[in-house]
């Protein structure tokens, strides 16, 4: 990743919470400081669900940038995942997907490689490799209750813990606190304004249930994805991902008016009223292992903290503490950790005691975040409700940009190279204007649209019950 002087005395780093976004934060300024995680839950030993991530249930995707990133932060992690059950899905040829605008797109081989398997293996995985860097303390069942210091400088946390309360002081403390982070209250409190903030909630619902894959189809079989619409209100989408252990993790999503329900004898019936029914189909030849489990915290909300007139030296917010999606996108995680890498760049590239450091600091991980917001917000701000005006011109420019490239990289393997670059986030939302991308999308040559789902009849074959 990069290297750091150890020549002179370490310096303390605080980061409060201690899921993937904390352990990202915490791999990055090690190299920098002596780091302690303060995180209030007790972390589970191994892949196992967690009281503070009920997120963790539905289905999750480390896109391309995100696996890069995760690798510069730790090496070889990729590889570890993989021994542990976790498969790298090259996007198309392993993902069968109808997107929001309506085409399926066709399998082309692109060089686009996702890491696929539960959150909570990956969460695991990437936690055993972190807390193993003895220059990195994980302080569990503490919860921070505020900052200490002044509006100036941020000089540590007070904690509270069983029933004693202690200050923890650092040279820089970074909130990875995620949809409930209290920066916002901690700073006004100190007497810095308001930020800015913007919410995009378009009223998804999750269902998620785990289901064991059918036939030989646990050996090897493509993600299948039905993308909502958000032209049609209600939005209703669903998507399988194959994970370890010969599972299928099968999350139902749906809009104001078309939820899904947590009944189990509804959940194929939701899946096959998709707006094509071949989700409902290949779970009905599966065996429920779970019944399922819903979530209702979907909004995208986003604090602009980079803009902020004042800011403290010492404090710096990443994470989902600067902004939170609708989980169907999959952005987050990648966000995250492009955000601990700027993280790392950032303080390599100025020093941990430059003066104006933090400000640096936000407007760095600010970059990867507003990324995934735009690509994120383009389609869920069209739905009705989700924002008090509605949708302005510009998500109403972005969401008919995105629906052109996306019927181009339907239908072409060279739009759709381009559209995946910035769809993993391994290119910023501006490469859909190259040149190049709006050719394809304007004249270039295209495939007839598929009739259907692209599964091969070997695929289908992999699901039929074992006789």
């Amino acid at each position: 990743m990069y290297e750091s002087d150890t020549s002179s005395p370490r310096d303390t780093a605080v980061v409060i919470g201690g899921g993937m976004t904390g352990m990202l934060a915490a791999r990055a300024l090690a190299l920098f400081a002596d780091v302690v995680v303060i995180e209030r839950d007790e972390l589970p030993a191994g892949p196992e669900p967690r009281k503070g991530l009920p997120q963790a249930r539905h289905a999750h995707l480390l896109w391309a940038g995100g696996v890069a990133a995760l690798e510069a932060l730790i090496p070889c992690i990729g590889d570890r995942l993989v021994e542990e059950g976790a498969w790298r899905a090259g996007i198309m040829t392993d993902l069968v997907s109808k997107a929001p605008s309506g085409p399926w797109f066709h399998r082309f081989a692109t060089p686009t490689v996702n890491l696929v398997c539960s959150r909570d293996l990956l969460d695991a995985t990437v936690r055993w490799a972190v807390l193993r860097d003895e220059r990195i303390t994980l302080r569990r069942r503490a919860e921070v209750v505020g900052l200490a210091g002044t509006a100036s400088r941020i000089t540590g946390v007070r904690i509270h813990t069983g029933g004693s309360d202690e200050t923890i002081p650092a040279r820089i403390v970074v909130d990875a606190s995620g949809r409930s982070s209290r920066a916002t209250v901690w700073l006004e409190g100190l007497g810095i304004p308001p930020v800015p903030e913007r919410t995009v909630d378009a009223g998804v619902v999750y269902a998620s249930r785990m289901f064991k894959a059918p036939g030989s189809a646990a050996d090897r079989f493509p993600i299948v994805n039905v993308q909502a619409d958000p032209s049609r209100a209600p939005g209703q989408g669903g998507i399988i991902l194959p994970v370890e252990g010969g599972r299928w993790l099968v999350t139902l999503s749906g809009t104001r008016g078309g939820e899904p329900t947590s009944e189990p004898e509804s959940f194929a019936g939701f899946a096959k009223g998709l707006r094509d029914p071949i989700i409902g189909d290949l779970i009905e030849r599966a065996e429920p292992l779970t019944d399922p489990v819903m979530s209702r915290s979907t909004a995208n909300t986003r604090r602009y903290f980079e803009k902020a007139a004042r800011w403290p030296e010492g404090f710096v917010a990443v994470g989902d503490a600067v902004a939170a999606y609708n989980p169907v996108y999959g952005h987050g995680l990648t966000a995250a950790a492009q955000g601990a890498v700027a993280l790392g760049n950032t303080i390599l590239e100025y020093g941990l005691h430059r003066e104006g450091l933090s400000r640096r600091l936000q407007k760095a991980v600010a970059r990867p975040v507003g990324n995934a917001w735009n690509l994120a917000v383009g389609q869920d701000a069209l739905y009705p409700g989700a924002t008090e005006k509605g949708p302005t011109a510009a998500d109403r420019f972005g969401a008919a940009l995105v629906d052109r490239a996306v019927d181009a990289g339907a239908r072409s393997p060279q739009a759709q190279r381009h559209l995946l670059e910035v769809m993993s986030m391994q290119k910023p939302p501006t490469r859909l204007f190259s040149p190049g991308m709006l050719f394809r999308m304007a004249v270039g040559k295209k495939r007839p649209h598929l009739d259907g789902p692209p599964l091969t009849a070997a695929e289908r074959s992999m699901t039929a019950p074992a006789s």
